[in-house]
């Protein structure tokens, strides 16, 4: 008899926000724990960020820090929620409006690990990049949940990392550089 396989979790490169930002969807988290509801708040590991998932998938190489040297900070709106999944319970996300930007920064950490077998969220033409607000909401709770999200989130890219969840490491790949401002 054969053994089951073990299914491991895949490790993921994710974007990080500004501090303000971070600091509002965390707002968001706590709220909906305070009303009972799953959410991310819950989870206190030092690895749990809002984010944004650039890739995700067992076996991700690791990536050459220069391929992301000279990126920029850039703005980033997290708007419209966004639920994913199906049956009683759902993940709640913020949407996060693309940008040239935000595609040319995916666009580069794809191409600097490859093809594989990606998680269905990050696949190629799979891929909708949100921030993660709750990873079990009862779909009955959905219309109560609305209401403690509040509008539009302008934030700014600051950071690139890799997530390794078989080591719990986190290693930062790229702080993304501050963008000049124009003179007027």
């Amino acid at each position: 008899m054969r053994e089951p396989e073990l299914q491991q979790s895949p490790a993921a490169i994710e974007l990080l926000l500004d501090p303000k930002a971070e600091a509002e969807i965390r707002a968001e988290w706590d709220a909906l724990a305070a009303r009972g509801m799953s959410s991310l708040a819950a989870h206190t590991s030092a690895s749990n960020r809002p984010h944004v998932t650039l890739v995700a998938r067992v076996g991700l190489p690791k990536v050459d820090r220069r391929v992301l040297a000279d990126i920029p900070s850039f703005p980033i709106t997290l708007g419209a929620p966004l639920l994913f999944g199906n049956g009683e319970r759902r993940v709640l996300a913020r949407s996060i409006v693309p940008t040239g930007e935000l595609l040319a920064l995916r666009a580069a950490v794809r191409s600097a690990v490859g093809t594989g077998d990606d998680a269905p969220h990050t696949a190629p033409g799979e891929w909708m990049p949100h921030v993660a607000l709750a990873r079990r909401l009862r779909v009955a709770d959905l219309a109560e949940a609305l209401d403690l999200i509040g509008g539009d989130i302008h934030a700014h890219a600051r950071s690139v990392r890799h997530w390794d969840p078989a080591t719990a490491q986190i290693t930062t790949l790229a702080e993304l550089r501050p963008m000049r401002s124009s003179a007027r």
